[in-house]
C-alpha cells in the first residue's frame, strides 16, 4: 500500500501539496505507544491528581475513558468552593486519551496553573461524527457528553471565558474545528503540528485504504460534512461580524515538520480574513519531543486567555 501511495503522490501537483503533506504524515508517524519517554513516571511523582473516568456513551454507543488532572490542592480547596477553567488537550492519530499524561511532562507542568486539564479519546475518528457510522459521533461525543460531564463532575467554571482547547497533529485539526463551529464555547483554541487540511482529502485523489478510511468519516468530494468540518473552508465563508465570535487561535509548527507548509496556509488565511491569532514556527519536527515543549507554552498562553479560579460560576 505504501509503495502504490508513494508512486501517486509523486505525480501530485502543487495544488495537492496541503493533502500530500497530511498523508505522508498519517504513514510515516511513529505510534505514541512505541516511542521511549522519560514521563511515565509523571503521573504517579506528581503532586497533582490523576484520575482515569469512563464516560458510558450514548452518542458512542459504548465506554468512553478520559483523564482529567486537577490542580494541586483542589480537594484541599473544597470547602471554600473555589472552580477552575478546564483545558481540554485532544491526541494525534494512532493515539490514546492518556498520552498527554505519559509522553509529556503535563502532569508536572500543570502544578503551575490553577485550572483543570481533561484529555478525552478521540481513536482514530478526526474528532467528527462519522458520516457512515452511527454509532462514532466523536464531535458530538465531546462538546453534547463530554463537557457537560466535567461540569457536572467537577467544581468548573462552566462558561466560555474559563475554557480553552488544543490539540497535536489530528487533534490540532479537532481542536480548531471545535473552536470555529462552537466559538460560544471557547476562548482559546490551539493546534500544535496540526493536520488542518484533513477534511480536504478524497478516496478519488489517494486511492487505498487511507484515502477510503478518511472518505468513511467525512463522505464524498463536496459533501456539506466536509465543509462543515474543514476550518479552511469556515475561514473563508465567515463573514466579519462571524469573525468577531471566534475564540482566539493559536498555531505553531515545527520547520522540520511536513505539515509545515500546511499550516503556513492556513496562517496565510487567518491573515487574509483578519483573524486574531498567534503563530509560531520554531525549530522541531513531528514527534513529542517538539510536543513537550509547546503543551508547556499553550498553558501559559491559556492562562492569560482565560479566566482564573472563581468561587461562583
Amino acid at each position: 500500500m505504501a509503495a502504490g501511495l508513494a508512486a501517486c503522490l509523486i505525480k501530485m501537483t502543487m495544488k495537492t501539496n496541503l493533502l500530500r503533506a497530511v498523508i505522508l504524515g498519517l504513514l510515516f508517524c511513529v505510534p505514541a505507544a512505541a516511542q521511549l519517554s522519560r514521563f511515565d513516571t509523571a503521573v504517579a511523582e506528581s503532586s497533582a491528581r490523576v484520575l482515569t473516568i469512563e464516560l458510558d456513551s450514548k452518542m458512542m454507543n459504548r465506554k468512553m475513558p478520559y483523564r482529567v488532572v486537577l490542580p494541586v490542592n483542589y480537594d484541599a480547596k473544597e470547602k471554600n468552593g473555589l472552580r477552575y477553567p478546564v483545558v481540554y488537550l485532544l491526541h494525534g492519530l494512532t493515539g490514546h486519551f492518556d498520552n498527554w499524561t505519559t509522553r509529556t511532562g503535563l502532569v508536572d507542568y500543570s502544578s503551575r496553573w490553577e485550572m483543570i486539564l481533561v484529555t478525552p479519546e478521540g481513536e482514530n475518528g478526526w474528532y467528527t461524527d462519522n458520516h457512515s457510522k452511527a454509532d462514532e459521533k466523536y464531535e458530538s461525543y465531546i462538546i453534547k457528553e463530554l463537557i457537560p460531564e466535567i461540569d457536572r463532575r467537577f467544581r468548573t467554571l462552566d462558561r466560555r471565558d474559563h475554557r480553552a482547547i488544543a490539540g497535536l497533529s489530528m487533534g490540532g485539526f479537532g481542536a480548531l474545528k471545535f473552536g470555529l463551529k462552537y466559538p460560544d464555547m471557547f476562548a482559546v483554541a490551539g493546534s500544535f503540528s496540526g493536520a488542518i487540511g484533513a477534511a480536504a482529502i478524497t478516496e478519488k485523489q489517494f486511492p487505498g485504504a487511507i484515502g477510503k478510511s478518511v472518505a468513511e468519516i467525512f463522505g464524498p468530494e463536496g459533501s456539506e460534512v466536509r465543509k462543515a468540518n474543514d476550518p479552511f473552508d469556515i475561514i473563508r465563508r465567515a463573514t466579519p461580524e462571524k469573525i468577531k465570535s471566534f475564540p482566539f487561535l493559536y498555531l505553531d509548527c515545527g520547520t522540520g515538520d511536513f505539515l509545515f507548509q500546511n499550516n503556513r496556509e492556513f496562517v496565510a488565511l487567518l491573515l487574509e480574513k483578519k483573524v486574531p491569532h498567534e503563530f509560531r514556527q520554531l525549530p522541531g519536527a513531528h514527534d513529542w519531543s517538539y510536543w513537550d515543549g509547546q503543551v508547556r507554552e499553550f498553558l501559559e498562553l491559556a492562562g492569560a486567555h482565560i479566566s482564573p479560579p472563581a468561587t461562583s460560576r
